[in-house]
Order: structure tokens, then C-alpha cells, then sequence
């Protein structure tokens, strides 16, 4: 079934996008596309269930499939787009791009948005010569504040990887690298707003043994750490620099550093960070079988 006002083989001009998938991370950018303006009649999503499909048409305008509705959906969902997002989950990546396969326009760009799944991977899975273009997102795109890494594989353009970059500037920071940079990404931007709130968990929990009531220890470590996050979002913001601004020699700010430092949370962070992209590489062998 389709639903939305257009159907999604409405003629319009310019860029027509597919969504194959549209859960939290796949909605989330959607959203942030038409968030900037791009026009929903020229988009079409697909979700499992009609229920979901009826949710998603209403809130977003586009045009929405139900593959459980019609095991074709993904199929014709693709079949004019010039730009398709594969937001399944990293098991099932691979089956769904040989489903869109022959439906697949030549010029399309593929953008897959699934973690540890490899370019090689999508790129056997899809026909010869197809542009794919591998991307890391975090969930703060969810709120506009996203990072987006974006690797090109063997058959994409600099065209390809500006066209789907400018869709997703809408969202956040976006940058290009190297498909060998993606899981260092991962394990730095796409963890990572996991570890601050990871800082203002310990936080909360440290005002709270030092005697303040649980709620409020909470929205200080809470508000505390946001305002922290838009101070850094300022252009040119340097974490060092912001850092020594409020470490005055001998005060408690420096004492609670030294203290960290004694603590070896420094290292802790790097550990971590290193066993995250440790962790996606062997998920992506654990997928290659």
C-alpha cells in the first residue's frame, strides 16, 4: 500500500529520493533532508508495517510503502530515485540491496547507513558499476547536531559523494574520508555521544555521594554537560582551550583534573575508544562469514 497524498511514481522535477527501512536512524535523516526544505512529494520510504507506513506518511508527508503489504515495496520504491538510503540493519543489508537490484536506475547513488558493513560487500550485493556511498552517522542528527563520515566506493563520483553530503549538511557535520577511517569514526563520533552520557551518568552519581538529592544532581550533570556541548559547537572551538579557561592554578576545577588524571581516566577514554573500533572491525568479518 502507499500512502501519503502522491503516489510514488508522481512525476516532479529535480532530485527524487528512496528511504529503504526507515527506523530511528534512516527517519532521523529523512527528517533532517526535509527539515532543509526538500520537497516530500519527491520521496519515497518504505517501513515493515502498514501502521508504521500510515505514522510515518502523516508526520512527513512522503510517500510511504509497507513491505509487508507488498513484498515488491523496496522495488518500487527505488525504481525512479536518484538517491536510495539503505537503513536496515547490518545483518540484513546485503538481501536488501540484491532485492532493489533490478529495480535500481543506472545513475542511482546507493547510501548505505548500516554499521560494519563493508563498500565491497554492498557493491557485490548490487549491479556492476552502481555508485555506493558508505556512511556513519550518530544519533544527534536527530536533533540537528549529527556527524556524518562519508567514504565513496569504487564507482562513485565526487559528484555522487557531494550530492548526498549536501543533503545531509541539513543534519550536522559532514565529512568525507577513507573507507579504512570508518571504524576510528565509529569508535570517536558515532560511540561517542554515548561517553557523554556516560560523563553525566558519573557525574549525577558523584553529586549524589557528595549529599545532593538525586533529581537535581541529575539536570546539573545534565545542563552542565549540554551547555558544554553548545560552547563547543561555537566555530573554531577548542576543547583544550576551554579547558584551561576555567582550570584556575590551585582551584578545585584543576584538583578535580589531577584527580582524574591520578584516576587514569584519560587512558580509560582512549582504551575504550580503541576497543569500539576494534569491536566494528570484527563485526564486519563476523558479516563477511
Amino acid at each position: 500500500m502507499a500512502t501519503s497524498n502522491e503516489t510514488p511514481d508522481t512525476p516532479s522535477t529535480g532530485q527524487r529520493l528512496a528511504f529503504i527501512g526507515t527506523g530511528n536512524m534512516n527517519g532521523a535523516i529523512l527528517r533532517g533532508i526535509l527539515a532543509g526544505g526538500f520537497d516530500p512529494q519527491s520521496i519515497t520510504a518504505t517501513v515493515r508495517g502498514s501502521e508504521k507506513a500510515e505514522l510515518l506518511a502523516t508526520d512527513t508527508g512522503v510517500a510511504t510503502l509497507a513491505t509487508s503489504e507488498d513484498e515488491k515495496a523496496n522495488r518500487q520504491a527505488v525504481a525512479a530515485a536518484d538517491i536510495v538510503f539503505v537503513g536496515v540493519k547490518p545483518v540484513g543489508i546485503q538481501d536488501a540491496c540484491r532485492d532493489i537490484a533490478p529495480a535500481l536506475p543506472e545513475r542511482a547513488v546507493v547510501v548505505s547507513v548500516a554499521a560494519a558493513v563493508t563498500i565491497a560487500m554492498i557493491e557485490a550485493s548490487l549491479p556492476e558499476g552502481q555508485s555506493v556511498v558508505r556512511a556513519m552517522p550518530n544519533t544527534p542528527l536527530t536533533v540537528g547536531k549529527g556527524v556524518v563520515a562519508l567514504a565513496g566506493g569504487s564507482s562513485t563520483s565526487e559528484a555522487d559523494l557531494e550530492a548526498v553530503s549536501a543533503l545531509l549538511s541539513g543534519s550536522g557535520m559532514v565529512r568525507v574520508v577513507s573507507e579504512d577511517q570508518i571504524d576510528a569514526v565509529s569508535a570517536v563520533s558515532g560511540s561517542g555521544p554515548a561517553y557523554a552520557f556516560y560523563l553525566a551518568e558519573a557525574m549525577a552519581a558523584a553529586g549524589e555521594e557528595l549529599g545532593l538529592e538525586t533529581g537535581l544532581a541529575r539536570d546539573l550533570a545534565r545542563a552542565t554537560v549540554a551547555g558544554a556541548g553548545v560552547m563547543l559547537d561555537e566555530p573554531h572551538a577548542d576543547p583544550s582551550a576551554l579547558r584551561t579557561a576555567v582550570t584556575s592554578p590551585g582551584g578545585t576545577t584543576q584538583a578535580a583534573l589531577e584527580g582524574f588524571d591520578a584516576a587514569g581516566v584519560r587512558a580509560g577514554i582512549g582504551s575504550g575508544v580503541k576497543a569500539a573500533s576494534e569491536r566494528a572491525a570484527q563485526i564486519t568479518r563476523e558479516l563477511a562469514g
